[in-house]
């Protein structure tokens, strides 16, 4: 039966993977497939003293996504977003509003594709050239997203709109413009989303704003 996106076959996945010999898949089940994808997935494993184990994992699979840093190199600034996050919220966040920088899931786009939309929808600027940054696993232990990183100039002296977000996906993104300077600053204090805190990093190491 076809899930929510009309995916079938989601009981199989994994069951072909043939890339490293030490593991041989033997049972998936599919949990829930409502949006996102949770299966349980038996494997045997061998170890590296050459005996095997059977072993057993959960995987939350939500798709792939991509992501950008917006800066503008003469002003020094970068522009982010902040939006609730109920996961955070629930998770002994205060209040669940994160600052982040822009992203979302690739759906059925290509990833630079994808965050052309995503910066456009969650912050109203068209993005222009974009730098492919690098990929990253962002929770490897349970969580099968791979997330694509880019980076891309924005003109803030045309102004800044105070929100953006589609309405209609429940989207309400409030529009932040902030010195790098004091982005960095700000770091494990309300800038706590990994993905802001890559690119935070990249921008003054080896970006933009790299001395």
């Amino acid at each position: 039966m076809p899930d929510r996106r009309g995916r079938t076959g989601l009981h199989r996945t994994g069951l072909d993977l043939a890339g490293n010999p030490r593991v041989l898949i033997t049972e998936v089940q599919l949990l829930s497939s409502s949006w996102y994808v949770n299966r349980r997935t038996v494997f045997e494993f061998q170890h590296s003293d050459g005996h095997w184990s059977t072993e057993e994992r959960e995987t939350h699979d939500r798709g792939n996504g991509a992501t950008v840093l917006l800066y503008d190199p003469a002003r020094r600034t970068v522009l982010l977003i902040r939006q609730f996050r109920y996961p955070a919220y629930v998770n002994e966040h205060p209040d669940g509003m994160l600052l982040e920088v822009p992203g979302g899931l690739l759906d059925d786009d290509a990833p630079e594709a994808a965050i052309r939309r995503e910066a456009h929808e969650e912050t109203g600027y068209e993005v222009g050239e974009v730098q492919h940054l690098f990929d990253a696993y962002m929770s490897p232990g349970s969580v099968t997203e791979k997330l694509y990183f880019y980076a891309a100039p924005y003109d803030g002296g045309t102004g800044v709109s105070a929100r953006a977000g589609l309405a209609h996906e429940g989207e309400d993104t409030e529009v932040v413009e902030l010195g790098i300077d004091d982005a960095i600053a700000r770091i494990g204090d309300d800038i706590i989303d990994a993905k802001t805190i890559m690119l935070l990093q990249w921008a003054v190491l080896r970006g933009p704003f790299a001395r």
